[in-house]
């Protein structure tokens, strides 16, 4: 989420999912041989939502807001997939060498992955820390390498059905140059023990449509997704937010012939890049603030979700609890309205 400060052998399940195809999850992928390959992954992805990057549970399980049950509650919704957001630092204080994970944090992950696999869902696992290493790649570097060895051997021999996001938006002092440097750095850590794992990797300017162009990939590995944000107009879909600066800035509306071109020509701009260098496109978050008018901001997701599907790429709503709401924890229940601008019955 941009905050500009001023911003054996296991039996396999089988999952039915929408668009006529299914979702075949094995536990014994040791040897990552004969995986599907990332445009597959794309389309297994399909729909899916944000969950738990801003939840106590990191800290204490005891205090967690998102409870088991609603791993099975997402997949029975419809959505296809879960990313988690993890905040390997803000979550592990102090540090120390290496990568400094705490066990508990870890075994919450598990946690985590498990159970989201258990109901059906795929998982990526997104390194959410945007704000530090923005603000300071080079005292960060060594961790955050030492963090994907370690996430990266814990979950070898996960199915599929896991992948990995390297670092979500990168910005600021994390230059699209300086992110093509590290993402390359990265990829090679990770594939050290994971040669055929699904890797999802975005440009920099906070994963811009705008900043494609800029981003540079190993041609020599098909298995990568490539992750795009959208949030335009960011007037729009900011308005009354507080951390953004825009808490005043309320009663903006969306939804005019000349807004939805605005759209279509944003996401035709990826489609082409994506169609020139062959890779698949995944829009791993987008979302209106829960301040603007209701039926814009229904208008507005309603509209850009059908678009990217248009397209044929995945997408994850920004996201389940806490700002831009999809699901109302305390009193149980969906956002209606939002739940079905962005899955139509």
């Amino acid at each position: 989420m941009q905050r500009r400060h001023f911003l054996g052998t296991a039996s396999a399940l089988i999952y039915s999912i929408p668009f006529g195809f299914s979702v075949s999850f094995s536990e014994d992928t040791s040897s990552q041989g004969d995986w599907p390959d990332a445009f597959t992954q794309n389309k297994r992805l399909g729909r899916g939502v944000n969950i738990i990057g801003y939840d106590p549970l990191w800290r204490d399980r005891s205090r967690a807001r998102f409870r088991e049950e609603f791993f099975p509650a997402i997949r029975q919704a419809g959505f296809q997939h879960v990313r988690i957001n993890l905040h390997p630092f803000r979550d592990n204080p102090g540090g120390g060498e290496g990568a400094g994970l705490r066990p508990e944090y870890l075994e919450t992950m598990d946690w985590a992955v498990d159970h989201a696999l258990k109901a059906g869902l795929l998982v990526v696992l997104d390194f959410h820390e945007f704000t530090a290493i923005g603000r300071d790649p080079a005292k960060l570097k060594d961790r955050y390498m030492a963090c994907w060895e370690v996430i990266a051997e814990r979950q070898k021999n996960r199915p599929p059905e896991v992948l990995f996001e390297l670092l979500n938006e990168p910005n600021s002092a994390m230059t699209p140059e300086l992110w093509n440097q590290w993402s390359r750095e990265a990829l090679a850590v990770v594939r050290r023990t994971n040669p055929k794992r699904t890797v999802i990797i975005g440009p920099g300017q906070w994963n811009n449509i705008a900043a494609l162009d800029k981003l540079e990939l190993p041609a020599d590995d098909p298995n990568i997704i490539v992750t795009v944000h959208y949030y335009s107009p960011f007037d729009f879909t900011h308005q009354g937010a507080s951390w953004a600066g825009k808490a005043d800035k309320v009663g903006i509306h969306w939804g005019s012939e000349e807004d939805k071109a605005a759209v279509r020509a944003d996401f035709d701009r990826a489609q082409a890049w994506a169609e020139r260098h062959k890779r698949p496109l995944y829009l791993g978050e987008f979302g209106v603030y829960d301040k603007a008018p209701q039926e814009d901001r229904v208008t507005w997701l309603r509209f850009v979700t059908r678009e990217a599907e248009r397209r044929g790429w995945s997408w994850a709503y920004w996201q389940f609890d806490g700002d831009f709401i999809l699901y109302d924890i305390p009193n149980n229940r969906w956002v209606d309205p939002i739940l079905k601008a962005i899955l139509p019955e």
